[in-house]
C-alpha cells in the first residue's frame, strides 16, 4: 500500500487536563445475561503491565490507579491470568489469533508473521462489526501498515517512542510534534472514532498502548508524581548476590543473569536504582489509568457503559528484582501473570475475583462469543465468561502451558517449556545444563525453594514433564521453530562487535 507523509505543526487537541478530570462516575452494575444482539466490545491491552501493580491490589501502597480500580470494582479482577509466553511479539500474535507461539511461529519480536494467520478481528469485520485498531502492533516485525481485520487503523513502527509519535492512519503518515504523548494521543483518536461510528452497526474497538514498556516516560503532567518513593524489595532478590541460591537449588542462568541486561546490578547495561526505575513505571502508568477513565466516561455519557463488555489486559508480566531479574521472559509468577480486568454489568455484576486459570489465548475466543461467532475449532482458547456469570465448571483450566524459545538478540535466557497448576509449578529448560524447577506456590507463593530434587516430589516432576511433551505434542509443538538471524546481539554486552 502506498502511504504519504503528512508533518502536523501541531497536535490534533490533545486530552491534557480533560483526562486527569475524566476518572469517575461511570456505570452502575446489574445481572442480565440475556444478548439480543451482537455486543460491543473495547479491549485495551497494555504493554509489560505486571498483574498486581495497580492500587486496589496494594503491592504498592503509594501507587494510585483510580480507574483500574473502578473497573475491578464494577467488573472483574482475574487474578490467575496467565500469557504463554512473555514476550511482546508472540504474545500479541497469542491473543490476536487464539494460538500457542509454536502454532503460529512468531516465536520472538523478529520472526515474521508465517502469512497464514488469520486473527480473530477478521472474524468479527465479516460479521459486520466496525473494527478498530489504535496503538502498538509490533507483531513479528517492525512495520505499522494496516493489517486485516480492521476497518479503521492507526498504528506506529515497532515499539513507537513515547513523545511526538508518527502514526500511519489508514495507510497515511502523519507526525505529531510539540510534545504530543502517545498515549493521550492513542485515547483522543479511539474515543473520536467510537463518536464518529455507525451506530446502527456493533463496534470491536483494540486499543493497544505503548506504555508501560522501558524505558519508561510518563505524561509530563505526571513526572515527579512518585519522586523518593520506594518499593519494598522482593524476597528473592539478594539470593544471586549472597550466593544462598545454591542452597535454594535455583538454576545457575539465573545467578548469570543478574549482570545483565535483565538483571538488577546491571538493568539494561546501565547502572540506575531499582527504585527511581520504578517510579518512572509507575507514574508512565498514570497515562493509562486515565485513558480507561475517559473511554468509560463516554461510554457512560452515550448510555452504552451497561451493554459493552470492556477488556482490559497486559501483553506480559515484568520482574522487578524477583530472583534478582527485571524485565520479562522467564517462568517465574512476576513475568508470566498479567492483570486482567472485565466488565460488563448486563452479563455479571461487580466486585468478582474469580480464581480460576486463564491465558491470553482466551481473549478471542471470549470476544467472538461474545459477538455471536462460532470460535473456529482449531482454536484452543476457551470463552472466559462463564467464569464470571458463575458457570466456571464450563471453561475452567486445571493447568496452563508455557514456552519461551532463546533469542539471538538476549542469549541469557534459555529456551523454557512450563506448566503450572494451582498447586505447582514445574519449569523444563532446553538447550542449556542446568537444573529444572519445581515449586509448590500454595506453600512458596514467592518461589523460593525449589523443590526439583525432593525424593517424594519426583512423581509430580515426571508427570508434569509429561504432561508438557503432551501439550506440545497435541498442538503440534514437538519442532522449535527456527528463524534466519544473522546481526549482532543487541542485548549481549559481553561479546559486542561478534556475529
Amino acid at each position: 500500500m502506498k502511504t504519504r507523509f503528512i508533518r502536523l505543526s501541531k497536535p490534533l487537541g490533545l486530552l491534557s487536563v480533560a483526562l486527569l478530570m475524566l476518572s469517575i462516575g461511570y456505570g452502575q452494575t446489574k445481572t442480565d445475561s440475556k444478548q439480543e444482539k451482537a455486543r460491543n466490545i473495547i479491549f485495551i491491552l497494555t504493554d509489560d503491565h505486571r498483574y498486581d501493580y495497580m492500587g486496589f491490589t496494594g503491592k504498592v501502597p503509594w501507587l494510585e490507579t483510580p480507574n483500574m480500580d473502578k473497573l475491578a470494582s464494577e467488573g472483574a479482577y482475574l487474578e490467575n491470568a496467565f500469557v504463554t509466553t512473555s514476550l511482546c511479539s508472540p504474545s500479541r500474535a497469542s491473543i490476536l489469533t487464539g494460538h500457542y507461539s509454536h502454532s503460529h511461529t512468531i516465536v520472538d519480536n523478529q520472526a515474521p508473521d508465517p502469512g497464514n494467520l488469520t486473527y480473530f478481528p477478521q472474524y468479527l469485520e465479516k460479521a459486520g462489526y466496525q473494527t478498530g485498531f489504535f496503538g502498538k502492533w509490533h507483531m513479528g516485525d517492525h512495520g505499522d501498515e494496516p493489517q486485516p481485520g480492521f476497518t479503521h487503523w492507526e498504528s506506529f513502527p515497532g515499539q513507537g517512542v513515547y513523545y511526538n509519535p508518527t502514526l500511519n492512519i489508514n495507510g497515511t503518515r502523519v507526525a505529531y510534534k510539540d510534545s504530543t504523548y502517545i498515549t493521550d494521543l492513542l485515547t483522543e483518536h479511539a474515543i473520536d472514532w467510537l463518536d464518529k461510528r455507525d451506530e446502527d452497526k456493533p463496534f470491536f474497538m483494540y486499543l493497544s498502548h505503548k506504555a508501560v514498556h522501558a524505558g519508561f516516560k510518563p505524561a509530563r503532567r505526571h513526572k515527579g508524581k512518585y519522586k523518593g518513593n520506594r518499593i519494598s524489595l522482593p524476597k528473592t532478590y539478594d539470593q544471586t548476590k549472597t550466593g544462598a541460591y545454591r542452597d535454594l537449588k535455583w538454576p545457575q542462568w539465573v545467578a548469570n543473569q543478574r549482570v545483565s541486561w535483565h538483571g538488577v546490578d546491571y538493568m539494561y547495561h546501565d547502572n540506575r536504582d531499582i527504585h527511581e526505575m520504578v517510579v518512572d513505571y509507575c507514574e508512565t502508568l498514570l497515562g493509562v489509568d486515565e485513558s480507561i477513565g475517559s473511554v468509560m466516561h463516554y461510554l457512560k455519557r452515550n448510555g452504552l457503559d451497561e451493554s459493552t463488555l470492556v477488556i482490559y489486559m497486559g501483553d506480559n508480566g515484568f520482574s522487578w528484582g524477583e530472583h534478582g531479574l527485571i524485565d520479562k521472559r522467564h517462568f517465574y509468577e512476576e513475568s508470566v501473570k498479567v492483570p486482567l480486568l472485565v466488565r460488563c454489568p448486563e452479563l455479571f455484576e461487580g466486585g468478582k475475583k474469580p480464581k480460576e486459570l486463564v491465558q491470553n489465548i482466551d481473549i478471542g475466543p471470549t470476544i467472538l462469543q461474545q459477538a455471536g461467532i462460532k470460535v473456529p475449532d482449531e482454536m484452543p482458547g476457551v470463552s472466559f465468561i462463564p467464569i464470571l456469570t458463575g458457570n466456571s465448571k464450563a471453561s475452567a483450566r486445571k493447568e496452563v502451558f508455557y514456552e519461551y524459545y532463546w533469542e539471538y538478540d538476549f542469549p541469557m535466557t534459555p529456551t523454557v517449556f512450563g506448566m503450572r497448576t494451582t498447586k505447582y509449578k514445574y519449569i523444563k529448560y532446553q538447550g542449556i545444563w542446568d537444573r529444572n524447577e519445581l515449586y509448590d506456590l500454595e506453600q512458596d507463593p514467592d518461589e523460593m525453594y525449589n523443590l526439583i530434587g525432593e525424593p517424594d516430589l519426583q512423581e509430580t516432576a515426571k508427570k508434569m514433564s509429561a504432561a508438557i511433551y503432551d501439550w506440545l505434542e497435541r498442538t503440534n509443538g514437538m519442532n522449535i521453530p527456527l528463524k534466519r538471524t544473522v546481526k549482532y546481539r543487541f542485548g549481549d554486552y559481553k561479546h559486542k562487535g561478534e556475529h
